[in-house]
Parts: C-alpha cells; structure tokens; sequence
C-alpha cells in the first residue's frame, strides 16, 4: 500500500487557498474602482444623492456589492468626493487671499464657489454642507468655513464689504444659489450670475442699509440648509 504524500495534499491545499483570496482580492479592487468611477460620475451629473442602486447598476455589479465594499453612502462619498472637494474649495480661497484687492479676493471667492455649485451639482452638496455623516467630507468643509471667515473679515477690515454681513450670510447664498443654478440649469444655465451680480453690489459698504432682522446663528443656518437640500 503506498503511502500518503499529506505534505504534499497540504501544500497543495494552502497554495489553492491563498490563490483564491488573491483572486478575491482583485476581484473587490476591480468592482471597487468600478464603484468609485461611476459614483464620480453620478455624483457630478445629480450630485450626493444619487441613487446607490444606480451607481452600482452603471458599475455592473450587485447592490449587496456596493454595500459590502463600502458600508454606507457617506463612506463611499468621503471616498470618492472628499478629496476633489478639497482641492477645489483649497484652491478657490487660495487664489482669493492671494489678490491684492481684499474686494477683488472676496468676490472672486463668491463667484468661483456660485459657479462650482451650478456646473457640478457634487460640489454644491458639499458647500451646503449635506451628509454630515461623511467624516473626511466634514473635515474639508470645516477648513473651507474656516477660510471663508478669513475672506470676510479681509474684505471688512478694508472697508469695502459691510460690516454686518456674516459667514453664515454667505453660507445661505451659496445654499440658495444652488437651488437656483439647478432648478435653472437646462433653460438658463447662467441666470446665478445674475443674481450674484446683484447681490455683490448689495454686499459694498457704500450700498448697506439697516437691515430688518440679524444675522442666522450658526445652529439656525445648518438647520435652514438641511431643509433647503433635503439632508437626510
């Protein structure tokens, strides 16, 4: 009777297991860049609340997949958005404190954020700060807010933005703007920068007048964004 080669049936048996995990871990690579690029797609064209059953349907794989890859919409949104919407929203206050003119610096800001939000819908979620839940998103959004004061309060100390207009001021318009840009998107494309127009030459000092009622408290502007955007 011959013997048994169990060294080699072991060997065998370990080599065929760990090619299987290796294959199933290239298999969940390629359905999770599968994922991301049809979510960066999706989120661009109806913004943060696209529908995860789509976004896994145009990745061709399985809702469960979605899920089991990624857990939660805000994971899949700090994985796929937070980094572009840091890029952008670094570079859009940047590109403002660098002007000469603290005016010049505070408008630019305005109208590059207005028409972010109308041209790419995943970025105005961000800037009316939706999703809340999405961590690494929260955090870009809290170094933006920090970098909006510090253009408001530039523009102030030269005189030239009324001194009553806040942060939480600038965080509703660019909240209702981008109501405005998407309602608007199909017939008038442009029409926020009408608006925008207008508003900035309210905003200069030589144009202020009393206003009827104060400024939102911070508390007060999350809750009207939320139910301005719908936030979960």
């Amino acid at each position: 009777m011959g013997q048994v080669d169990w060294a080699g049936e072991w060997d065998h048996g370990v080599r065929t297991h760990d090619q299987e995990e290796r294959r199933m871990r290239a298999d969940a690579q390629r359905n999770a860049e599968k994922l991301r690029t049809a979510a960066a797609e999706l989120f661009r064209e109806r913004g943060l609340q696209a529908p995860l059953k789509e976004i896994a349907r145009r990745a061709g794989v399985s809702h469960g997949t979605l899920y089991n890859l990624f857990g939660t919409r805000e994971a899949l949104i700090d994985e796929v958005v937070a980094d572009l919407a840091a890029a952008r929203l670094d570079e859009a206050a940047e590109q403002a404190l660098a002007r000469e003119d603290a005016w010049e610096g505070f408008a630019y800001y305005i109208e590059t954020l207005c028409e972010l939000q109308a041209t790419d819908p995943a970025i105005g979620d961000v800037v009316a700060g939706r999703y809340p839940g999405a961590e690494r998103l929260m955090t870009v959004c809290a170094r933006s807010y920090a970098s909006t004061a510090r253009i408001i309060e530039r523009a102030q100390q030269a005189g030239a933005l009324r001194p009553d207009f806040t942060r939480e001021d600038l965080l509703f318009i660019f909240g209702t703007n981008a109501l405005l840009a998407r309602a608007a998107k199909d017939t008038a494309p442009d029409a926020w920068r009408r608006s925008v127009a207008f508003m900035l030459d309210g905003l200069r000092t030589e144009a202020a007048h009393p206003l009827p009622t104060g400024p939102l408290t911070s508390q007060q502007m999350y809750q009207v964004m939320g139910n301005l955007t719908g936030t979960p």
